[in-house]
């Protein structure tokens, strides 16, 4: 293997980082009232403490009608000085701090966004469940303007970097999907007006951005599923988000509305998922039927390498960001060592803050992430943690649940 880049700084766009590390935007639940909480801050510092070269704060919506959850946040001039406060203990550890901006289209309710639930096309969502209503085309300029306004105040908070989520089924991937589009206007059927509506936003994110702000864009390689984004349209979205300006590409995977697990793998823990809920037809919905609507899809480490690779050897003088069951030191070094610039971590880090900080020491350093995901089951009512990093004690049906998911 060649000698290892991982401890090395690198760029994105203007923004330097001491190390080829991210901690990547997965949603933490943490924001009560869509504000940040000291839940929030205590965590994103605590990774920055632990070595990591740039935190993402998760999922911030850029309108009201883009929440998915009460507990997540809403980028509004309002929780400016609580970001920034948060942004300033980041980099007093030494990381950068880059937040993911989004709209999750069809993925809500109106109890939660204020209205009914707006995607690219007029349907219903089974998971919410709710109709959905088309987004009229006079609609999307001023859609597309809201990105760009959270960017500046992304900017306003010190955040280093902005990562637009164009991927997992959310708004701008509903566009760009042909399983959700069916549009008849200029925004629908073929691949140039379906990524019409990603090029508008990016037009309005890399104004805001400027020369002073990194632009990251998470999408997928594939949806996941017959009917969706398959590799041959995705590389042609990648190459047009080049061309947009963007400054590095997050290649993931994965339909939340559709194929959940396949942006995250392994089994969705019902047991803890249907503990938290309040709801009672849902819990109970849940418990009948989860199995049905959620099914599982196998972890393996660097689950989406294969894929990843293919965008590589395509997509060039751009930095490609890997994300997807890094878990170990020696899998790193091999992503690494493929030609990608950067690594994201989202459970690894959520179970070991501070594994970057063990990884400079241990050449075969390996996180103890069992991908039972409990801390994704959890997430859905409060925040998202790890079942080894809980003060509570587990009720005895959850801790048989985890015990058997992660003895599989």
């Amino acid at each position: 293997m060649n000698k290892s880049i991982l401890f090395t700084e690198s760029k994105i766009g203007p923004v330097t980082l001491r190390n080829r590390t991210i901690r990547s935007a997965a949603f933490e639940s943490m924001c009560p009232g869509n504000r940040p909480s000291k839940a929030l801050f205590d965590y994103h510092v605590s990774v920055a403490r632990g070595g990591v070269g740039m935190t993402t704060v998760a999922y911030a919506a850029v309108t009201r009608s883009g929440l998915s959850f009460d507990r997540q946040l809403w980028m509004k001039p309002g929780i400016v000085p609580e970001l920034k406060r948060l942004t300033d203990a980041i980099h007093k550890e030494g990381a950068a701090a880059s937040i993911q901006l989004g709209h999750c289209g069809n993925m809500s309710h109106k109890s939660i966004c204020g209205e009914t639930p707006v995607g690219a096309s007029t349907g219903f969502n089974i998971y919410s469940p709710t109709f959905v209503r088309g987004l009229r085309k006079d609609e999307l300029p001023e859609l597309a303007k809201a990105y760009g306004n959270a960017v500046n105040m992304a900017r306003e908070a010190g955040f280093d970097a902005v990562e637009i989520h164009a991927g997992h089924g959310y708004l701008i991937s509903q566009f760009l999907s042909p399983y959700t589009n069916h549009r008849k206007d200029e925004y629908g059927g073929s691949l140039e007006n379906r990524m019409r509506f990603m090029v508008e936003v990016m037009a309005e994110v890399m104004k805001a951005a400027g020369n002073d702000m990194a632009v990251l864009v998470k999408m997928n390689m594939r949806d996941g599923f017959k009917g969706g984004m398959e590799i041959e349209e995705s590389l042609k979205v990648a190459k047009r988000l080049k061309e947009c300006g963007a400054n590095a590409l997050v290649l993931s995977g994965g339909f939340v509305s559709k194929a959940p697990m396949y942006v995250m793998r392994g089994a969705m823990p019902i047991k803890t998922l249907t503990h938290y809920m309040d709801c009672l037809w849902l819990k109970y919905s849940v418990k009948l039927f989860g199995r049905m609507m959620i099914p599982t899809v196998p972890f393996k480490e660097a689950y989406f390498l294969e894929d990843a690779l293919k965008f590589r050897k395509e997509i060039t003088d751009i930095p490609l960001v890997y994300v997807g069951g890094l878990v170990s030191r020696e899998k790193i070094d091999e992503v690494l060592s493929n030609g990608f610039e950067f690594v994201q971590m989202g459970r690894a880090l959520l179970n070991e803050p501070d594994f970057v900080n063990r990884m400079k020491n241990e050449s075969e350093a390996r996180c103890s992430c069992g991908h039972s995901n409990y801390c994704i089951g959890r997430m859905y009512t409060i925040d998202m943690a790890c079942h080894k990093r809980l003060k509570e004690e587990l009720p005895p049906c959850l801790k048989k649940e985890i015990e058997k998911l992660e003895n599989k």
